[in-house]
């Protein structure tokens, strides 16, 4: 901020700028201080001009003081302290209200700067694929960066040595999952992020006009008066949300950022993979369209450690609200799939589906439209019965026989559709919106993203305490951790359930309300879908009791296909002691028989940066990876 200056007088003239002979970087320059000129104009017309020389003044003494070194220069040490002081004075000197309009003033100059570096990473990658065009080989798909996959794929296989068969099965055989979390420091209200963005629209137009020739006075004018509108309505926008966000709310927000730009941008990332495997690895090694080396899962609406308002009823909601959300997404895209179709000639197989009709593809597509619609009333039906207080058992006004539940059923419906038109000479059609579709079916599901439920483990030895005790065996919260682990080994052998459900109910003197909240968290597993959940995350692991006693948990709950149980290690004593707890816990037959060879473990930043800085917890984070 220190050195981009909010000068009333500067215009945006710069925002069409020939690109051709700018400096990269200087065009960043251009749009920082673009905006900045336009925010202070904004603030001296909205605020006045006593105000907007205040914010001058601070920023002229903040510019001072970095020129001074800071404090990080030994040789400027006592002109650093002296601009410092200078700072602070001025800023003491002002009145609260003139503090709250200065300190917006640089909140906003830095986020839209912040929107002007995200835009310029965005042209660097542009600028790299352009610079690369004429290149021998070369097919722009992906930029040449190392870190990309552009770049990685061919430096493994023409400067390393890989052979292009062992790069093609590790892409198609990996998975990396985000996680979408709903952070406590995000502060900012969805309608200040729209607006960045749109910020950052401008600028992207503003880089497409410079490509294509000057621009004329029409046009610059509308590129100003954008950037003008969105600045101006940022500053006269409240940013702080006045109402605490709930749980499905958070989750609300996550789906937004899947529909807005996720649903587009990953099946267009996959295309231009597709296309630079087949360029650098060979025609033969393309990516198939079941292959999903991007999924996606949230905490949100699944998170309840340290969260009392995310219970059973709350996690629900959200898997039923995004198997509404996903159902409307994928009708809406088969819809543009119908209206591009009128192609008449088909497969037998598919033609068996739908009879002598003129339009095969079309008539085979209504169907399913219609029953993506029917998932959706299907979900709100039972979503409007829960919010109401009500029983989702039985009263279904919709029958699950019409509609899609899991995915493998709509997967299977669209494969045949595309089946049918490579077969009959029509693969530039298959290899459309349609390929894109399915990709998302790869890779988003009919539940758009499982849910993970986190749960802290003293939760689940709380659980099983009030079991033990209820059945007379004893204190489990007693126990020592041989103990625990030779019964937890006999129980998950043994068939015999603890409890039946709601069996809690009926000794209150025993059970607490928070084992009941987490007995009733795993009976709300039970209830759900396949697909609807993702992994169950430990916090504050410390044993393998810990994990095992989730796995008993959820088998005695009646979970058919039980989640996969994550420990998360994240305390510096955990970190330190997490290879010691699994080697024990592999060591354990009746476990590593249930999970098939595979576990998922979680390595923790936060509270081990806490627990002990965050140069030792890093250190930590490697070793215990390392093991």
């Amino acid at each position: 901020f220190a050195g981009a200056g909010l000068d009333a007088d500067v215009t945006a003239d710069d925002l069409v700028a020939d690109i051709a002979a700018a400096d990269l970087d200087s065009l960043l320059r251009s749009d920082v201080r673009t905006m900045g000129s336009l925010l202070g104009n904004i603030i001296q017309e909205r605020n006045g001009k006593d105000i907007f020389d205040k914010v001058e003044k601070l920023r002229n003494l903040a510019k001072d003081w970095r020129e001074a070194g800071a404090g990080r220069d030994a040789s400027k040490a006592a002109e650093a302290e002296k601009a410092f002081a200078e700072m602070s004075t001025f800023a003491s000197s002002l009145s609260s209200e003139d503090l709250m309009t200065v300190s917006r003033a640089f909140t906003h100059f830095l986020a839209i700067a912040n929107a002007a570096e995200a835009h310029h990473r965005a042209r660097l990658i542009r600028h790299d694929v352009k610079k690369n065009a004429r290149k021998p080989g070369y097919v722009g798909a992906l930029s040449t960066k190392r870190d990309s996959c552009g770049g990685a794929i061919p430096h493994l296989v023409k400067e390393v040595g890989v052979d292009p068969k062992d790069v093609y099965e590790t892409l198609i055989n990996q998975t990396v999952e985000l996680v979408l979390t709903a952070h406590p420091t995000e502060v900012n209200r969805r309608t200040i992020l729209d607006k960045q963005k749109r910020v950052q629209e401008v600028l992207t137009e503003a880089d497409a006009k410079r490509s294509s020739g000057p621009v004329s006075a029409y046009g610059q004018n509308l590129l100003n008066d954008c950037l003008n509108r969105e600045i101006s309505s940022i500053w006269q926008s409240d940013e702080v949300s006045r109402r605490k966000p709930t749980p499905q709310m958070e989750a609300e927000r996550s789906t937004l950022v899947i529909e807005t730009v996720l649903w587009n941008s990953v099946p267009s990332f996959l295309r231009k993979l597709n296309t630079t495997m087949k360029s650098e690895l060979g025609p033969e090694y393309s990516l198939p369209l079941d292959a999903a080396p991007i999924k996606f899962a949230s905490w949100m609406g699944g998170d309840r450690d340290g969260n009392p308002n995310v219970t059973p009823d709350v996690t629900r909601e959200v898997c039923l609200a995004n198997r509404a959300k996903a159902a409307r997404l994928f009708a809406a895209d088969l819809k543009s799939v119908q209206s591009k179709l009128s192609i008449t000639n088909c497969t037998d197989e598919l033609r068996s589906k739908v009879g002598d009709v003129r339009e095969p593809y079309r008539a085979f597509l209504q169907p399913m439209i219609e029953r993506l619609e029917n998932t959706v009333m299907w979900a709100q039906d039972k979503l409007d019965r829960l919010e109401a207080g009500g029983s989702l058992d039985g009263g279904d006004s919709i029958s699950t026989d019409d509609i899609y539940l899991y995915k493998k059923e709509l997967m299977d419906d669209l494969m045949l559709v595309h089946t049918s038109l490579c077969e009959t000479g029509n693969a530039i059609s298959a290899d459309g919106i349609l390929t894109d579709i399915i990709r998302n079916v790869s890779a988003f599901g009919l539940t758009l993203v499982p849910l993970d439920v986190r749960q802290e483990s003293d939760r689940h030895e709380e659980a099983l305490d009030c079991i033990t005790r209820h059945l007379g065996l004893g204190s489990y919260a007693q126990w020592d951790e041989d103990t625990r682990l030779s019964w937890l080994q006999q129980e998950l052998t043994s068939k015999r359930p603890l409890l039946r459900p709601g069996e809690w109910h009926d000794a209150p003197d025993i059970f607490t309300p928070t084992a009941i909240d987490t007995l009733e968290t795993f009976q709300m597993i039970e209830e759900q879908y396949e697909e609807s959940l993702g992994a169950y995350v430990i916090s504050q692991c410390t044993s393998a009791s810990d994990i095992m006693a989730v796995l008993l948990l959820q088998l005695d709950a009646g979970v058919r296909k039980p989640l996969r149980v994550a420990p998360l290690f994240e305390t510096l004593d955990d970190l330190n002691g997490a290879a010691a707890t699994m080697d024990r816990l592999f060591c354990v037959s009746a476990y590593k028989g249930i999970i098939g060879g595979r576990q998922e473990v979680m390595i923790g930043y936060s509270d081990s940066a806490k627990d002990a800085g965050r140069l030792a917890a890093s250190w930590a984070q490697y070793e215990t990876q390392e093991a």
